[in-house]
């Protein structure tokens, strides 16, 4: 009987474990509900998985409206590897949790911080499963307004401004979406869809449908933080607690893009998108200038919360740049390198949270020859940062592997010389933490500096080793993401 109410079960669990972190009111209670919750959402982001595998499309029908009137969560294997990834890096991260949030943030608002994040989990599955746009909208909020409180309990004070920044940003971007999800409703009548797809197919030079492809795209490359509209991101990162940073920095852009992904090819049709507008043109650009302007920022940052932010700007470019190739190949990318990003970025913020947690600061020059009394949280930290390069051997390596394949085929070696380019960027900002943490001297403070507890060590290195693994054999990974780009391809199913 649950394995028929999997897709909503992922959504609610969440949720109602919010509510309850949210009744206790104690931070250590709080927490237990958390770890269970999270774990328990893994647990079935698993086995929807294997359902899809085993038995296709899986559509669920929320209140026993049929769709299109009633709303429907709809899964194939794009939007079940997604929600695997958020479910499991969120129970991934719980563990750490506990020690980081104790250090980072007041007492009295533990209970908070965690129903903000299961909050905030929930609205990233309900954006992952939903098959309704207006539904989709409702989600982003829940997720996005869940993401500004968590930012805004950091340590500083600046973490209230980057609270506002960035919800001045998600602002306009929600509006954005909206405005597109409404034109869409006016020439359709419909939300769902499926059900729009079908009715755009009857009418594919509507005005209101081409601009509302416009407004889409720039509503979603706010929450994505596509450049030139990611000034938010790097301050967002910089001032949330480690939890909230690595929690956002792993799965929240991930989400966006793929209702990127989803709109695009299940929704609007591979010709309206990328053969009538001039979407391939404006992707493209907009991801060569993120790979190669925020890698260039990055290296000159001396905080490394800041560097790995900006670091997440240019790996966006190479999702986005998956999908303006307008292939499988491309798409393919896309999608395993959602995966592969979540596995490198967190196990580096979690070391860097590590790093905070022992010292009280990520800036590089407080960090000199930390190496040498952290050996596991930088090693660590390397790991993560060899696979951002895209080192042969790493997760980084499988993704950027697809998407120089796929400017091959397109004819476009140029390009396949821009992707290996940018990533050689990537070994200065990444060096510029190793030279420091492993060749400088250590000071005499630094010599009563650890590796952090357990709790903090184990969901670190099970990431990390996430990224070795999955780079040596990446036939689950790139397997799954292939399948599902080889589908979007087909059209609505």
């Amino acid at each position: 009987m649950i394995a028929q109410h999997v897709p909503i079960l992922a959504v609610m669990v969440p949720m109602f474990g919010a509510l309850l972190a949210t009744l206790v009111r104690r931070g250590d209670v709080a927490w237990a509900i958390g770890l269970a919750t999270t774990l328990a959402t893994a647990a079935l982001a698993v086995l929807l998985l294997q359902r899809v595998l085993i038995e296709g499309v899986v559509s669920y029908a929320i209140g026993g409206w049929a769709p299109p009137v009633g709303i429907e969560y709809r899964v194939d294997l794009a939007n079940a590897l997604v929600v695997l990834i958020v479910s499991a890096i969120s129970a991934l991260i719980m563990p750490y949790a506990r020690t980081s949030v104790n250090a980072e943030i007041a007492s009295d608002q533990h209970a908070w911080f965690y129903t903000m994040y299961l909050l905030c989990m929930s609205g990233l599955n309900g954006i992952a499963l939903t098959g309704d746009a207006f539904n989709a909208f409702v989600f982003l909020e829940i997720s996005s307004l869940s993401t500004y409180v968590m930012i805004a309990l950091g340590q500083s004070r600046r973490s209230l401004l980057s609270a506002y920044q960035y919800l001045i940003m998600g602002t306009i971007g929600a509006t954005f979406y909206v405005i597109g999800a409404g034109l869409l409703f006016t020439v359709t009548g419909s939300l769902n869809f499926v059900d729009v797809a079908e009715r755009i197919a009857t009418s594919p030079y509507d005005r209101a449908v081409l601009t509302s492809i416009a407004f889409i795209t720039v509503g979603i490359g706010l929450k994505v933080a596509l450049f030139p509209l990611h000034v938010w991101l790097p301050n967002a990162y910089a001032k949330a607690p480690s939890v909230a940073t690595a929690l956002l920095a792993a799965t929240a852009t991930k989400v966006a893009v793929y209702l990127l992904v989803r709109l695009y090819f299940s929704v609007y049709g591979i010709e309206m998108v990328f053969v009538r507008q001039p979407v391939v043109e404006v992707l493209l650009v907009l991801s060569v200038a993120a790979m190669f302007f925020a890698s260039f920022v990055a290296v000159f940052e001396i905080n490394t919360k800041r560097l790995l932010a900006y670091s997440s700007v240019a790996q966006v470019g190479y999702m986005t740049l998956g999908i303006s190739l307008a292939s499988v190949t491309g798409l393919t990318g896309t999608l395993v390198h959602l995966a592969n990003h979540a596995m490198m970025k967190g196990a580096a913020f979690l070391a860097l949270g590590a790093v905070a947690y022992r010292i009280g600061s990520v800036n590089i020059d407080r960090m000199q020859g930390i190496g040498r009394v952290m050996p596991i949280t930088m090693g660590c930290f390397v790991v993560a940062g060899l696979s951002l390069i895209g080192v042969p051997g790493t997760v980084g390596f499988v993704s950027k592997y697809y998407l120089v394949l796929g400017a091959f085929e397109k004819g476009w070696w140029w390009l396949a010389f821009l992707i290996v380019a940018s990533s050689l960027i990537a070994v200065f900002y990444v060096g510029r933490v190793v030279e420091a943490a492993w060749f400088a001297k250590p000071d005499v403070e630094m010599a009563q500096v650890k590796d952090p507890p357990l709790s903090m060590l184990v969901p670190m290195i099970v990431l990390t080793a996430a990224c070795v693994f999955f780079g040596l054999d990446a036939s689950l990974t790139a397997g799954i993401a292939g399948q599902a780009a080889a589908a979007l391809f087909g059209g609505v199913q």
